[in-house]
């Protein structure tokens, strides 16, 4: 059904929503957290009661990207927001920053909290990450919530395949010396002006770069980075495998002029993903959360109340991978946009997310 230039496709096993008690969202709960795992520092915020929301980040960033929808959040679920390794005020040691390491990490911090379960909410990396949590850990993973997430295309910003290559330390800190800041600023200012994509999301992108003061943080970004995007573009995909998430409500939220993950990406996840609801935030880049957050908000809230966790069975997964087509779309509809689909697959052939 397309509404208002919106593409939406409902999701599987809908229900009534639920009657919730609201509560208030005191600042202390919004202050961050901390817990040594492996013997590493990681960060976290945690808020509110009820189902499990997990919110994470993309890359360079850190969890205070998602600090005012926590109270709203909150409301109605237990949200946690954490620092991944190597990100914000977790620690950044030299170690491994795969999109699988970093599945890892969010199960085992979640296992510290005594949490068996819960609905993934990833954006770009995360979004990555969020995708790879339920691959690995399907019985843990109750819903996905994907935005503007990596992991689905080869396509990504020029300006992240340049910080992939040799020398990117040199360019990163030549970003903070005194007077770059202005010349980066006024170019920002005219790209808006000219009402470019990229426009769109410089303001948050240099947010980024801020975020990353000294050595070890530029170190820890670059070895994130190199380990899902090189000078070709993005060398992780889930789209060999995304017909695994059939049974697990999905939905993707991608903003229409994103200059990071072309929406593009969207509609090839939508087509490989089984059951899967798509919302499209016009005239927004690639952070729709900031961009509309009433309605961000109420678009999770009406997807979890309105959906039936996943119900994960070792026989349901073992006859999805004997009898499904990773690497085909045979049996669905001969589009455009399912060729397209057809062309990142072929792609992934030498790319894993594993």
């Amino acid at each position: 059904m397309e509404t208002g230039g919106e593409r939406v496709v409902d999701a599987p096993r809908r229900r009534p929503a639920r009657t919730v008690r609201l509560r208030s969202v005191s600042d202390a709960e919004l202050e961050l957290q901390y817990r040594v795992v492996h013997g590493y520092r990681r960060a976290f915020r945690i808020a509110g009661e009820g189902p499990v929301l997990v919110l994470i980040h993309g890359i360079g960033d850190s969890s205070a990207t998602w600090a005012e929808l926590i109270p709203d959040l909150a409301r109605t679920h237990t949200v946690i927001a954490p620092d991944l390794l190597g990100h914000g005020e977790s620690d950044k040691p030299r170690a491994d920053y795969s999109v699988a390491a970093y599945a890892n990490g969010v199960r085992d911090l979640l296992t510290t909290l005594g949490i068996e379960s819960a609905t993934l909410v990833g954006h770009s990396l995360g979004g990555g990450v969020a995708m790879q949590f339920a691959y690995q850990f399907p019985e843990r993973t109750e819903r996905l919530i994907l935005v503007s997430a990596g992991g689905v295309g080869r396509e990504v910003n020029p300006v992240l395949r340049m910080v992939s290559l040799p020398g990117a330390h040199l360019m990163l800190a030549g970003l903070r010396l005194p007077g770059m800041r202005l010349q980066v600023g006024l170019a920002v200012r005219l790209m808006k002006l000219l009402d470019t994509d990229l426009g769109q999301d410089a303001p948050e992108l240099l947010t980024l770069v801020d975020a990353l003061p000294d050595e070890t943080s530029r170190n820890a970004f670059i070895r994130t980075l190199r380990a899902v995007v090189d000078w070709r573009g993005q060398v992780v995909t889930m789209l060999d495998r995304c017909y695994l998430t059939e049974g697990m409500p999905t939905m993707l939220l991608w903003g229409d002029r994103d200059s990071v993950v072309p929406v593009r990406h969207a509609y090839g996840a939508h087509e490989a993903m089984p059951g899967s609801r798509l919302e499209i935030f016009e005239q927004a880049g690639h952070f729709p959360f900031h961009t509309d957050p009433a309605r961000f908000v109420a678009l999770v809230e009406e997807f979890t109340a309105g959906t039936e966790p996943a119900h994960w069975s070792r026989e349901h997964w073992r006859d999805l991978l004997c009898s499904g087509r990773p690497g085909t779309l045979a049996g669905r509809p001969d589009t455009a946009r399912s060729r397209a689909v057809e062309r990142d697959l072929r792609e992934a052939s030498e790319r894993s997310a594993t």
